[in-house]
């Protein structure tokens, strides 16, 4: 346990990355080997800055491990049918195994509906209907990066999570609700008794104090403080907003004076994320070649 003024350990994601990328290098080389090029397919609609530079870095890491990245960059001003039939398009494509649609798209569009258009098994989001029924029901299938990157960083770095209380502050589609799933399942980087707890409960505070691991997925910065924060327990940083390029994460930094081991501001979830969308697009692609 860390005593007050002491410095909790740190958790980065870059190792966990590096080494989740290393076996997906495996199994893009296997895959070449057997005559398929995995393909990892992303779509921009708009000229955001910031999603344009997501975009390249998700090309250039496609890249380094070895995979086709087709690319289709709409105008700001496409309709939901030009959108639908970009997709429809990389789902008739068999070249083509895992797509990413870049969010956020313009508000004129309704990303889910989206979403619902894309093939399941092309989805390397996680995120579509079919793929969080799979989660649910324990079913095989790609599963929400955030999540699944968290599920991995513990376990590198040695945090039991079976059997412990868990407490996920935040209900979001996109990773407090997933990573409870996940959390729970019968597995032995997972098996936690799991609380969701959010915002709309005045006393939440009172349910993260009682955290041997508490998962930060609010996106308010700032919200997580060292009193609400048991002592000596695991805290990840899942929950972020951007001001522009500028990253406010939900755990204030002092939480690292009261916490036993914590994840850092930057270099954190972030990293394990991109590195499950690369997991999740070259098991689509072993599937799909009826290596999986």
């Amino acid at each position: 346990m860390s005593s007050s003024g002491a410095t909790a350990r740190l958790l980065p994601g870059g190792p966990v990355a590096q080494q989740v990328l290393a076996e997906v290098a495996e199994g893009v080389a296997a895959l070449r080997a057997a005559g398929v090029t995995p393909a990892l397919a992303t779509v921009l609609v708009g000229d955001d800055d910031a999603s344009a530079g997501y975009i390249r870095i998700k090309q250039r890491q496609a890249a380094e491990l070895g995979f086709a990245s087709p690319h289709v960059h709409l105008p700001a001003s496409a309709s939901q049918a030009d959108l639908h039939a970009v997709l429809a398009d990389f789902n008739g494509d068999s070249g083509v195994h895992g797509v990413l649609v870049q969010h956020p798209i313009p508000g004129h569009l309704d990303y889910d509906r989206a979403l619902a258009v894309l093939d399941p098994d092309k989805d390397v989001d996680g995120m579509h209907p079919v793929n969080m029924g799979r989660l649910a029901l324990g079913l095989p299938g790609p599963l929400p990066c955030t999540p699944a990157g968290i599920e991995a960083l513990l376990a590198f770095h040695g945090v039991p999570v079976a059997g412990r209380e868990v407490v996920v502050l935040g209900r979001g589609a996109t990773l407090g609700r997933p990573l409870a799933m996940l959390l729970a399942q019968k597995r032995p980087t997972a098996n936690a008794a799991v609380t969701v707890v959010h915002t709309g409960v005045p006393d939440w505070a009172r349910y993260t104090r009682r955290a041997e691991i508490l998962v930060a997925a609010a996106g308010v910065p700032g919200i997580v403080r060292p009193e609400h924060v048991r002592a000596g327990a695991v805290v990840v940083g899942g929950g972020v907003r951007y001001e522009g390029r500028r990253l406010l994460p939900d755990v204030d930094e002092s939480c690292a004076e009261v916490a036993g081991a914590i994840t850092p501001r930057v270099g954190g979830v972030g990293p394990t994320t991109v590195a499950m969308l690369f997991r999740n697009a070259v098991r689509a692609a072993q599937r799909a070649a009826g290596l999986g």
